[in-house]
């Protein structure tokens, strides 16, 4: 069974709710979204707090691919095998 928070969870830009200043109408991840500019960026906060749901979201509207991987967890292995 798929847990609740992955069912809630929001799938486009216009469903996150919170950091206006990153997702707010004209702020720069919104205007990648909008203009498919692909760059890079660090997201880093405590657990729950959107990071993973944002970077999907961004992935999502630019077409790019999606690993999900554990820095506690994961070894190079796991990294060479996602490259």
């Amino acid at each position: 069974m798929e847990p609740l928070a992955s069912k809630i969870r929001p799938k486009n830009i216009t469903e996150y709710v919170g950091q206006d200043h990153l997702v707010g109408e004209g702020k720069p991840l919104s205007q990648a979204i909008k203009n498919k500019h692909i760059f890079s960026f660090v997201l880093w906060g405590p657990p729950g707090t959107g990071k993973t749901t944002i970077a999907r979201i961004y992935s999502d509207a630019i077409d790019a691919d999606f690993y999900e991987l554990s820095a506690v967890s994961a070894g190079k292995d796991d990294i060479r095998s996602i490259l």
